[in-house]
């Protein structure tokens, strides 16, 4: 593996052409591991699919484990970035319904779109084989998600514009009104992500979930 490049498949200082075999290589990777599952894959799969050498992959990688751990880093990284940006702006909103109906639908787009619902039932399928990965994740990614919402409900109840006893208790409620049986369904491949009609439905579910929220904590 490249010197310069940390334990997590990242480097602080590195050749640009390295910095764009790993980008090709973790997206041929996030394909291949999806299809397959971790135990299916090797590293040939992955050079295959990535149109590299086996060498190249073991140029910017150590192994198999740490490529899987790169890309699920990653996931956690860009839900880390959306529950920040998240906190810093919604619990400031005066208009409480309007605010938590575009906080439903944002659940819903961000959580049941996109790699997330796969990635995530990848992760469940090895939470053995990765133990303390698997609590990472929860902990950096809906565990953080979670803290913002309670945070904004916070600043509701504080307000005097919702009644919020417990903030943390409050967001489990406000989420699984929004997104709850959506991404059970999800996470069990009952509906299709990329479906026009199931993406309707979702969001459906999530404006009367947080229309239920509000009645439940009127203040």
């Amino acid at each position: 593996m490249n010197s310069a490049t940390s334990t997590t498949g990242r480097a602080d200082y590195e050749d640009p052409r390295i910095t764009r075999s790993r980008a090709l290589i973790m997206e041929a990777a996030t394909r291949v591991f999806l299809q397959r599952g971790y135990p299916g894959t090797s590293v040939d799969d992955i050079a295959a699919e990535a149109g590299v050498s086996k060498r190249t992959v073991y140029n910017v990688f150590d192994d198999k484990e740490q490529l899987f751990r790169a890309i699920l880093d990653q996931a956690i990284t860009t839900a880390e970035r959306y529950s920040l940006a998240f906190g810093e702006t919604a619990g400031g909103a005066d208009d409480v319904e309007a605010a938590l109906t575009a906080l439903a639908r944002e659940l819903a787009a961000s959580v049941l779109s996109g790699r997330v619902v796969p990635l995530r039932r990848l992760l469940i399928g090895e939470a053995s084989r990765f133990p303390e990965f698997a609590a990472e994740y929860y902990e950096r990614a809906p565990g953080r998600v979670m803290t913002a919402v309670a945070g904004a409900l916070r600043g509701f109840g504080e307000r005097g514009l919702l009644r919020i006893d417990d903030p943390e208790l409050a967001a489990e409620h406000f989420a699984f009104l929004a997104i709850g049986p959506s991404l059970d369904r999800a996470l069990f491949d009952l509906e299709s992500d990329t479906d026009a009609a199931t993406a309707t439905r979702a969001v459906e579910r999530a404006d009367r979930g947080a229309a239920a929220f509000l009645r439940a904590y009127a203040a």
